[in-house]
């Protein structure tokens, strides 16, 4: 009896052993399980960490690569407008010159614009007189316009050579105008045909008087009755009131040189 009663105490307090062994091993699992949790857990936390800094970095990177594309671009901007600037400072270079070329023209062709006033006033007066009022007036109006300070030595360049055009084109025109002549110690009303430098040719209104310059002796000379209609049809031909037609016109010789 008693040693059935020993194995008893002695299974129970196996038991009992066994149970706290069995109790202080699950806390050490629970401990295990926790500690594993929380090494989980920052594991978890480092990797988050992790994955931001790799987010940041990747962030970052395009970052950098778009501003050094910029910084690129910029570059390539930079180097244009170096270029642009190096153009614009040798064209103000060239500006320069030419400022200083143009103030050496302009004291070099007002004495030039003179002779050439100063040659085509010798010329109108030596000239055939025809228009003779309206050629000495332009040439007046050169003189004058030559000692204007309001008007540019390029402006003042293009009238008096629009003048030499203009005593040019007197060469090639036939053309008619009314003047007043003194014939036979008379004034009278006249129709005065011009053929270019060839012949400058005279005619009453009644058709009774005609005449001729003559340049060698710089004189109007009267004509025979033989001329009188040619000069009437060739005043009508310069008046566009007949068509084109031959005429038989007293012209002087070429003068030999």
């Amino acid at each position: 009896m008693r040693a059935k009663h020993n194995a008893v105490l002695i299974f129970s307090t196996l038991g009992a052993i066994f149970i706290a062994e069995m109790a202080a091993g699950q806390q050490a699992v629970d401990r295990i399980i926790a500690a594993e949790n929380t090494r989980i857990q920052q594991a978890q936390a480092s990797q988050d960490q992790i994955d931001e800094i790799i987010t940041e970095t990747r962030s970052l990177g395009e970052e950098f690569r778009a501003v050094m594309k910029e910084v690129d671009g910029l570059l390539v901007y930079n180097t244009l407008l170096d270029r642009q600037i190096a153009d614009q400072n040798q064209e103000l270079a060239n500006l320069r010159e030419s400022i200083d070329q143009v103030q050496v023209v302009e004291r070099q062709i007002l004495p030039l614009l003179t002779r050439m006033i100063d040659g085509l006033e010798s010329f109108v007066s030596l000239d055939v007189p025809f228009l003779l009022d309206e050629r000495t007036t332009r040439v007046e109006n050169l003189n004058a316009l030559l000692g204007r300070a309001d008007v540019t030595a390029a402006e003042k360049f293009r009238v008096v050579m629009e003048a030499w055009q203009i005593e040019n084109d007197y060469a090639r025109t036939i053309f008619t105008y009314t003047d007043e002549l003194e014939i036979d110690g008379v004034t009278r009303e006249v129709d005065v045909l011009q053929i270019g430098r060839v012949a400058l040719l005279y005619q009453t209104p009644d058709g009774n008087l005609s005449g001729a310059w003559n340049q060698s002796n710089r004189v109007w000379e009267s004509v025979g009755n033989e001329y009188r209609n040619p000069i009437r049809l060739g005043i009508r031909l310069a008046r566009n009131q007949v068509a084109p037609d031959l005429l038989l016109l007293p012209i002087a010789p070429p003068e030999e040189g």
